[in-house]
């Protein structure tokens, strides 16, 4: 049985932190950056799938 591989990191080095402490590269906050390395697989899907949604939830105006 094969090893899982790790969930590969959503920077894309636009690193800048918004007012609301979230990056605007990646959506991750500060703590989830920082903490990454230390995460499960199953804890970096799930930062992903919050990112996603801050995503959304700050382009909002942008995906009409």
């Amino acid at each position: 049985m094969s090893e899982e591989k790790p969930v590969k990191s959503p920077c894309i080095s636009v690193c800048a932190l918004n007012t609301d402490d979230i990056c605007v590269g990646c959506y991750r906050t500060a703590l989830e950056i920082t903490d990454w390395v230390m995460y499960s697989n199953e804890q970096k899907r799930e930062v992903l799938q919050q990112c996603h949604q801050r995503f959304k939830t700050i382009n909002k105006d942008m995906l009409l």
